[in-house]
């Protein structure tokens, strides 16, 4: 299976130019599962409720049919953040889309900084969807901080953890190595570079987006701040097997009964 992430420098408020630039960086490229950053068409700094609601998008609106559409030119399912409206509700969500459309969408549940001013927190938990033989979960950015994030991922039998992100914190990356070994599971960090100044904000995002493996090493990566698409060869049915050695498991030996809440 060949997985993949683009790393993107959009343009805030500008969909269709970053539509644009998104498949020109995919121009020629096919694989099997290809993720985007989060909010990769709309940016991340807002500065009122106004413009949330002028960037939000329904799960059939222009974000789903572009990802339909790269789904069909690329051969890939497609990840990718965009800003979910439901009613009077904003959230910062990832779909999951193939050539026939809409196959899922994840709200994000752990909201950071001012994303708590503009977004209603997730209300629905991270799912784990079986497409193609493989199981795929979805988390956003800063779920990444949150252990139960990918625990429970991988409690539903996550092969995949697709992790669209605009990471400005400097440990994210790193800690993803930590979450794959705990876990047993690959990851796809599809992180985005640039600065946004707006308002009282000046946002630097650290790019070096990458996929981890199940022992933690890194498959493919970039350690420049460009706009790329990188892609490697994987067997998911690797992360299915969850033992440490004869005697240890990492999911059958958890004693939750142990475990605070």
């Amino acid at each position: 299976m060949k997985i993949g992430f683009v790393q993107s420098a959009p343009v805030f408020g500008e969909k269709r130019l970053n539509f644009d630039a998104v498949c020109r960086l995919l121009t020629g490229y096919k694989a099997d599962l290809l993720v985007l950053p989060e909010l990769f068409a709309t940016g991340y700094a807002f500065t009122s409720a106004d413009e949330v609601k002028g960037l939000a998008d329904s799960t059939e609106g222009e974000t789903a049919e572009f990802a339909r559409q790269l789904a069909v030119s690329t051969g890939a399912v497609i990840i990718a953040g965009f800003i979910e409206r439901e009613n009077d509700c904003y959230y910062n969500a990832s779909l999951m889309a193939d050539d026939s459309g809409l196959l899922s969408a994840y709200r994000k549940i752990h909201l950071f900084n001012k994303e708590k001013l503009w977004f209603s927190p997730g209300n629905r938990p991270p799912e784990v969807v079986r497409v193609r033989d493989v199981n795929i979960g979805m988390m956003i950015c800063f779920d990444w901080i949150f252990p139960e994030t990918c625990r429970s991922l991988a409690l539903k039998g996550a092969d995949i953890i697709a992790h669209p992100a605009n990471l400005v914190l400097p440990w994210a990356q790193q800690a993803m190595v930590t979450r794959c070994i705990e876990n047993h599971v690959f990851a796809v960090t599809a992180n985005r570079i640039g600065t946004e100044q707006r308002g009282d904000d000046n946002f630097i995002f650290t790019g070096q987006s990458r996929i981890t493996g199940c022992r933690g090493e890194i498959l493919a990566s970039v350690e420049d701040n460009e706009t790329c698409v990188k892609t490697v060869e994987i067997d998911p049915s690797v992360a299915r097997d969850k033992s440490v050695n004869p005697y240890n498991d990492l999911l059958k030996d958890r004693r939750s009964q142990f475990y605070s809440s």
